[in-house]
């Protein structure tokens, strides 16, 4: 029996917050393994038993050379290469070889990237509420999420949400996840880490697979994570809030990014010229994004955007006559750690804020006030979340 009358709307209210989703802390790890990319086509073609094709190792030569990468790292050394050989042929079965790394690596490095985040933030664990764990590195039950939760000693309580194979847009999926989260649930305090090793994708080069030599030229492993919250307290730190967030599928992109778990691993397809279309439709999404907001000029706002690859960033900037400077934080990632798939975006905010902090300006988004963090990925999917600094 209800002993008085309930109003549903003042128990919904009271569920809520009443600020936007902040950024509270930020930590970013890389697994030990460093390789520098000017050496990497001669490590490659050697660990691949390939050196005798001689044309294609100069190809992908001109590929790491053109990639503007300097170095990259990667949980894979020489020694597991040399104990798993069928990792390093382009397609021989080795799914249960990957797996079984994957599945206890990518929580591990992801448990590195949150205690960083979780001691900037200065709370106890135990104020965590939700969880939302992202990487295209394997799939498992029970999933990463659970496995981190264990790895850390959240709550059993804590919320989980596990997101597989999402690519390179996840970085923006988990940022608007975790914007509905501590927004529709008051108090909560969201741990989002993205967490990427190249485990799944590495194998030896091919001919008349040429898109797969540009992912192995491209991608690097690394993990970053962030605590997402509403109504900061006195002891939090707020760094940037998330003020909109939106995802669409791009015209007439069709196939233009395509991934596949197969006995081989994860394959990579490349099917059309991604910079192209990005560059072509990315202004429509700024205009969506930004025009509410009064926002007219892409150049008084910093940006954050997936480092796909450098042809990707040309073509934006040529776009949108963007000032070199925009992409300096993006730019710095991709040549400091190669393209990380969902991880990479979180790595650029922690850049920009530690270069805001270090120029001693007063917002963490290199002075400004508003920015924009673009995540591109398979489908061709595009996640665009509006940014707002919290003055230092």
């Amino acid at each position: 029996m209800v002993s008085k009358s309930v109003n549903v709307g003042e128990v919904r209210r009271a569920q809520r917050a009443e600020g936007p989703a902040t950024v509270l802390a930020i930590g970013t790890t890389t697994p030990p393994n460093c390789l520098d990319q000017s050496t990497y086509p001669d490590y490659y073609f050697r660990i691949t038993n390939s050196e005798h094709r001689t044309d294609l190792k100069e190809k992908f030569q001109r590929m790491c050379d053109k990639s503007m990468i300097k170095k990259r790292y990667m949980y894979l050394t020489e020694e597991m290469l040399k104990e798993n050989p069928n990792i390093c042929a382009y397609m021989a079965p080795s799914l249960d070889a990957r797996q079984d790394m994957v599945v206890v690596e990518v929580p591990k490095l992801g448990k590195e990237a949150a205690k960083k985040a979780i001691k900037e933030w200065g709370q106890p664990k135990s104020k965590i509420t939700h969880l939302i764990f992202c990487t295209t590195s394997g799939v498992d039950m029970p999933g990463a999420d659970y496995q981190l939760t264990k790895l850390l000693g959240l709550r059993p309580s804590v919320n989980r949400l596990m997101m597989y194979q999402q690519g390179c847009y996840g970085g923006g999926t988990v940022l608007r996840l975790a914007k509905d989260l501590a927004e529709n649930n008051k108090g909560a305090r969201v741990l989002v880490v993205c967490s990427e090793i190249t485990a799944m994708t590495f194998r030896g080069p091919n001919d008349t697979h040429l898109d797969s030599l540009v992912g192995q030229a491209l991608f690097g492993d690394g993990a970053a994570a962030i605590i997402v919250g509403s109504d900061p307290l006195e002891v939090e730190n707020p760094l940037f809030e998330l003020v909109s967030a939106a995802q669409t599928i791009l015209p007439d992109s069709d196939g233009a990014i395509d991934g596949h778990v197969r006995e081989v691993g994860l394959t990579f397809h490349l099917l059309k010229d991604v910079p192209t279309l990005i560059s072509k439709n990315i202004e429509k999404n700024l205009v969506e994004a930004l025009e509410p907001l009064g926002i007219t000029d892409w150049n008084s706002i910093f940006w954050v955007a997936h480092p796909g690859g450098p042809a990707i960033l040309d073509q934006i900037e040529v776009k949108l006559g963007l000032k070199p400077e925009k992409l300096r934080a993006t730019r710095h990632v991709l040549a400091e750690y190669g393209n990380m798939s969902s991880a990479c975006v979180l790595f650029i905010l922690d850049e920009m804020r530690r270069k805001s902090r270090e120029e001693k300006l007063k917002t963490s988004g290199e002075g400004l006030e508003w920015g924009v963090l673009f995540g591109f990925g398979p489908g061709l999917t595009v996640e665009t979340v509006v940014l707002h600094c919290v003055a230092n």
